[in-house]
């Protein structure tokens, strides 16, 4: 019998270019939900395989909004800088961004800053867009993973 391999097997073995959702960062820094160990092995394990690991830069944003708003600066600034050692590429919004995200957001039902991340996601030439949220689709050259379909 021939074991079939797992989604984060397929995941690490199908993909050179991961780009991340916000929402698997936070978990990771807060360990929302008791996803944040989940969220550390499949990055720890994306970076061990040297899969390239992208992020929209208005997901850092998103990522360190619960420390400002806790007015925590040194947890803002430890998460920060523990950002910046995980070696993310982050993907700057430029023009050819914003004007994908809207025409995107215009056809579909993305809000913006989902709109932002998965066109992000496509011009920094990911192929898959790791998430937890089960309201963004796949798109043509984007498959999007849910974080908990890779817990098993």
């Amino acid at each position: 019998m021939n074991a079939r391999p797992s989604s984060l097997e397929r995941l690490l073995s199908g993909h050179r270019r991961v780009a991340l959702d916000s929402n698997v960062l936070i978990y990771l820094a807060d360990d929302f939900a008791g996803r944040g160990q989940v969220a550390g092995r499949v990055i720890a394990a994306l970076l061990e395989r040297g899969i390239e690991t992208v992020l929209a830069t208005v997901g850092l944003s998103e990522v360190l909004t619960g420390p400002a708003r806790a007015g925590d600066i040194v947890g803002f600034e430890s998460l920060a800088d523990d950002l910046g050692e995980m070696g993310l590429r982050l993907v700057p919004l430029d023009a050819s961004i914003a004007e994908d995200a809207a025409w995107l957001r215009g056809r579909s039902r993305f809000d913006l800053i989902d709109a932002i991340h998965v066109t992000s996601a496509r011009a920094a030439g990911a192929t898959v867009f790791l998430t937890n949220d089960r309201g963004i689709a796949s798109l043509p050259q984007l498959e999007v993973v849910s974080l908990d379909d890779l817990i098993a």
